[in-house]
């Protein structure tokens, strides 16, 4: 009998600390789920970069500015086109006229001429491209830098950009920070610009 209650006992022994085995394995993985949930939220945002250049007052100055002198230097050149053309024409006319010897003769200036006006649009359009390419080489650059500085000052972890190059196929419209980047921009443009002119009048 008392071997019985001995086993019985033992039995009970054993199933109890299986119990406690697994009520301690329980609280372990409630605990570690716990520390799992208490992991600090990883700061993240994304900025259409499309946006921001069309929204950035620099950028847009930029482009202004050299559309204005393009525009300026375009029209010393139609208006030499225009001569060129208006002579060709007259050419034609007076060819009869004047000739064959004053036709070949005035025939090669006139290619001449077109030729040279032909390099004077490709000179034109590669010296704009050049300038503009630099300054908005430049101007990406701050932008980059500026962005960095601004994701270090505000906690974020990493910022995305989304536009013509997309690197992100999908994003809540809550990490946007698009219009919070563009006001930031303008803003510091706007007050480097007073800064500029309140140096010059003091010239």
């Amino acid at each position: 009998m008392k071997s019985k209650i001995h086993e019985y006992q033992k039995r009970n022994i054993n199933n109890m600390s299986k119990k406690v085995l697994l009520i301690i394995a329980i609280s372990i993985s409630v605990v570690a789920c716990n520390k799992t949930a208490e992991v600090k939220e990883v700061k993240t945002a994304y900025i259409d970069t499309s946006e921001l250049m069309k929204e950035y007052t620099e950028a847009k100055d930029l482009e202004a500015k050299y559309k204005a002198q393009s525009e300026e230097k375009g029209r010393q050149l139609e208006a030499e086109i225009k001569r060129f053309k208006e002579d060709a024409a007259n050419f034609q006319a007076q060819a009869q006229a004047n000739g064959q010897e004053w036709a070949q003769k005035r025939g090669a200036e006139l290619q001449k001429r077109e030729q040279q006006l032909g390099y004077a649009q490709q000179a034109l359009t590669q010296q704009l491209q050049q300038a503009s390419g630099a300054e908005m080489d430049s101007l990406v650059k701050g932008v980059k830098k500026f962005i960095k500085d601004y994701g270090k000052e505000k906690g974020y972890a990493y910022i995305y950009g989304t536009g013509d190059a997309a690197s992100i196929l999908y994003a809540e419209d809550k990490y946007d920070i698009t219009k919070e980047i563009i006001k930031a921009l303008n803003d510091k443009y706007a007050s480097s610009a007073k800064k500029e002119e309140k140096a010059e009048e003091k010239k």
